[in-house]
């Protein structure tokens, strides 16, 4: 092991923050499902997924793959696209100065095409192609599944308004980054979003008790208030229609809004981001309900001080080696959350000359910035185990990354067909790095005493999903831009 002194010798001015913003887009376009594009980058992958809701009778091309395995599950491959969006909402000018705005928003799209597709009518939502349970049977390519594709939806008898509340935050969300390149689009989108989320809101129920088969993988534990006021505070910036405003306040305290105090951020549990988004709301704007949006901020800033190690009693555990520790499965997904919200909660208090107030002292803006680039840089390389756990950058990065495709020979460069367990038995058993890399994919990351084993196995620690490195696009862009 490397010890901790060298690590944080890697000052930070050698990392390339542009270069790990254009890899995270182009991890996106490795977990692609569908037709691919004549210009797609990542050239290992190929076509896959082409009959996904054939059985059913709906087109369900497209979206895509959250992580290692070929299934694609709707809530979070939703709120992927909700924090791209926002990313590009923030840091749009940062995004296009450092050369990858139109990745960005296609990034965006391919998801919001598919979610157009997935919303066959106004209160049906298919929510999940493909299963965990046969998928996690065999090891396959996306190229060469034979596992069950099977399509499953939420209606107004199977009701799902947590997976309706994040497409409709989502689809609102988009709606505002393509508002003005692509005005019809922008208009389609946010018809959708409010379409999905007056289903969520008027047939309430948990999704994963009308899908039973996600339980094992997403189940939606925190429930659907969250994603319901989530929604509707898209919708309102969306719209700057008062009556999702009013949604927000009005159930602020029903919904759990301002009587949840939260210390993660996730595709689950939205309370914090939505908490932030209202204590941001403008101040001149909104004097009459400053009573409740004060709670909301008050809210938020319990989160953000809890990351900052500033509250009296519940504050974010850490490594070592000073990064965020919420839990083993997936870790750094709560870190990449955390970096976002904090970039943004203190560019607001930069831009309106606050400070913020927590149990244990009170921060300026710069101090807030300075631990979220703390967090991306030990992503980088600034850690004890002096490794990048963002894959393709710097040049000690996790090889055998628990991931099928990247493990197994390229589709274009062997057609041959490689059948369910002989994955398994080739390919995934092999202590050889991966023959793909995955450029872009933020990993699981180490466990709570920083150490992190490179084992194809360890799915904990070496998966990556498409909400890690998604969060991280507007951070990354404005460490750059800072760095320019």
């Amino acid at each position: 092991m490397v010890g901790v002194c060298h690590c944080h010798g890697s000052s930070s001015s050698s990392f390339n923050y542009g270069e790990a913003l254009s890899k995270s887009l182009l991890y996106m376009e490795a977990q692609r499902s569908g037709r691919l594009p004549y210009h797609q980058r990542v050239t290992w992958r190929h076509h896959s997924g082409l009959t996904d809701g054939l059985e059913q009778g709906v087109d369900l091309v497209g979206g895509y793959y959250d992580a290692g395995d070929n299934v694609k599950f709707g809530l979070p491959m939703a709120f992927t696209i909700t924090m791209l969006s926002w990313g590009v909402i923030q840091y749009g000018q940062e995004i296009s100065d450092a050369g990858e705005y139109d990745h960005a928003l296609e990034a965006i799209k391919w998801g919001t095409d598919y979610f157009i597709k997935a919303h066959t009518h106004p209160n049906v939502l298919w929510a999940e192609v493909g299963d965990g349970d046969t998928d996690h049977y065999c090891w396959q390519r996306p190229e060469d599944m034979t596992t069950s594709r099977h399509a499953y939806k939420v209606d107004e008898r199977n009701p799902g308004s947590d997976v309706a509340g994040e497409t409709a935050a989502a689809m609102a969300a988009a709606s505002i980054v393509f508002r003005r390149l692509n005005p019809h689009y922008s208009h389609l989108l946010l018809h959708h979003a409010q379409q999905l989320f007056e289903f969520g809101d008027k047939y309430r129920g948990k999704y994963d008790k009308s899908i039973e088969i996600v339980k094992g993988y997403y189940p939606s534990v925190s429930g659907y208030m969250d994603e319901l006021l989530w929604a509707a505070m898209w919708l309102y910036k969306a719209t700057d229609n008062q009556h999702y405003l009013n949604y927000v306040l009005e159930n602020a305290h029903l919904l759990g809004g301002i009587t949840w105090s939260i210390t993660e951020f996730s595709w689950d549990v939205k309370y914090a981001g939505l908490q932030i988004l209202a204590s941001m709301l403008m101040e001149e704007k909104h004097k009459e309900h400053k009573h409740i949006l004060d709670q909301y901020r008050s809210k938020a800033e319990y989160y953000l001080c809890a990351c900052l190690n500033k509250n009296n009693k519940t504050n974010v555990d850490r490594t070592p080696g000073g990064l965020l520790y919420i839990r083993k499965w997936n870790n750094m997904q709560y870190v990449s959350t955390a970096a976002f919200l904090l970039s943004v909660y203190g560019d607001y208090l930069d831009s309106t000359n606050r400070t913020l107030r927590c149990c244990r002292g009170t921060l300026a803006s710069r101090e807030v910035l300075e631990f979220a680039k703390s967090q991306v840089d030990y992503i980088l390389g600034s850690n004890p185990m002096a490794i990048s756990y963002l894959v393709g950058y710097g040049s000690n990065f996790p090889q055998r990354v628990h991931h099928r495709g990247a493990s197994i020979v390229s589709y274009k460069e062997n057609k041959g067909f490689i059948g369910c367990t002989q994955g398994y038995d080739n390919w995934f058993k092999r202590h050889d790095p991966n023959p793909n890399v995955v450029v872009g994919a933020l990993v699981g990351g180490p466990d709570k005493n920083d150490q992190f084993r490179d084992e194809r196995s360890d799915f904990m620690r070496t998966e990556a999903c498409t909400y890690n490195s998604a969060t991280l696009v507007g951070v990354f862009a404005k460490l750059h831009k800072l760095k320019h």
